[in-house]
């Protein structure tokens, strides 16, 4: 029973391999509940933070923000959002292989690249390709932290108020529902006047008095919309993650059902051969005497 010996002992290894799962997507259940009720509270204030520069720009329309600004510049940035962990599916390979297609689109018009890497998959797969990482931000938790990204990103931000690259794109996994989420990479830099004019509301006129000038608040308003879509690009990312793993952990754990069940079948097939060798072997015996 040398044979069965070694099936009762993949039967041993894989039902801990399914306590693993089990567990694994019991907490990352657990995890996705809270990152999709962060994401959502997020939304509001990305929402009204683009209705308020929406007024202000309609209230301002001389003074164009460096962001909304134009330049010609060959070089552009591009902002890759990635877990830090695996074992999520498919989705870290997917968001990778988007940037992977936008990387080559701008190559092949000329332009240069800069990336920044969120998360620990992104850094190392932006390595591997030799792309050129200006900045990085890994091992974020379970709870993105503005204060974490602000640096990072701000290199990026700085070199487009600079004129010193056209573009800045932001590439990161976005949260439709459990089932689903979606790979997505969306210009981030240049704002567009009608995405912004689109959370102006109603035709009203807006007036303000400003402390210190129009200026400086208008600067600093759309450097905290931007940083508000980053940090939400962040936590639908995280959203995304939780629920990728839940998915991928109950199918492990499925499949590991199904394997046990095969190994059980194989092993009784194996000792019934064995008991009806022995059986056959005894009656021969029996009837040579």
């Amino acid at each position: 029973m040398a044979a069965g010996k070694e099936i009762r002992g993949k039967i041993q290894s894989v039902e801990n391999t399914k306590k693993i799962t089990k567990a694994m997507e019991m907490v990352a259940a657990s995890k996705m509940r809270k990152a999709q009720d962060r994401m959502r509270a997020a939304r509001p204030y990305a929402e009204k933070v683009r209705q308020i520069a929406a007024h202000l720009g309609q209230a301002n329309p001389e003074y164009v923000h460096p962001f909304m600004r134009v330049n010609d510049a060959k070089a552009a940035g591009v902002i890759v959002v990635t877990t830090d962990k695996g074992l999520c599916g498919g989705m870290n390979t997917n968001v990778l292989r988007a940037v992977t297609t936008k990387l080559r689109e701008l190559q092949g018009a000329g332009v240069q690249v800069q990336t920044v890497a969120i998360g620990n998959k992104g850094f190392g797969f932006l390595n591997r390709i030799g792309a050129p990482v200006v900045a990085h931000a890994t091992g974020l938790g379970d709870t993105p932290h503005l204060d974490r990204l602000i640096g990072p990103v701000k290199v990026l931000l700085d070199a487009y108020a600079e004129g010193k690259i056209n573009a800045v794109y932001l590439s990161y996994t976005k949260f439709i529902n459990t089932m689903r989420q979606e790979s997505v990479v969306e210009q981030l830099l240049p704002l567009s006047s009608e995405e912004i004019q689109a959370g102006k509301g109603s035709g009203a006129s807006w007036d303000y008095i400003y402390e210190p000038d129009a200026q400086s608040v208008i600067d600093e308003l759309l450097v905290r919309y931007v940083e508000s879509l980053i940090y939400q690009a962040v936590a639908e990312n995280m959203a995304s993650e939780q629920s990728a793993r839940m998915v991928a952990m109950k199918a492990a754990t499925d499949n590991a059902g199904n394997v046990i069940d095969e190994l059980k079948l194989v092993y009784n097939k194996t000792r019934q051969a064995a008991i009806t060798k022995e059986l056959s072997e005894i009656v021969a015996g029996a009837a040579a005497v």
